[in-house]
């Protein structure tokens, strides 16, 4: 019995994980996308050039 549930316990941290890192790759994904449209839409500054779309 304990046999199987160790088999058990396994395939359900591979599937949360293998979910997890799906979810991770989305997220990455959606950030880089997000950041692309930022850098490629950014207005000018006062000094008339090139400005920053982020303030870090």
């Amino acid at each position: 019995m304990v046999p199987i549930l160790l088999v058990l316990l396994l395939v359900l941290i591979l599937f949360g994980a293998g979910f997890a890192v799906k979810l991770l790759w989305w997220i990455a994904l959606a950030v880089l996308v997000l950041w692309l449209i930022g850098f490629l839409a950014r207005g000018t500054n006062a000094s008339g050039g090139r400005g920053r779309w982020y303030r870090w």
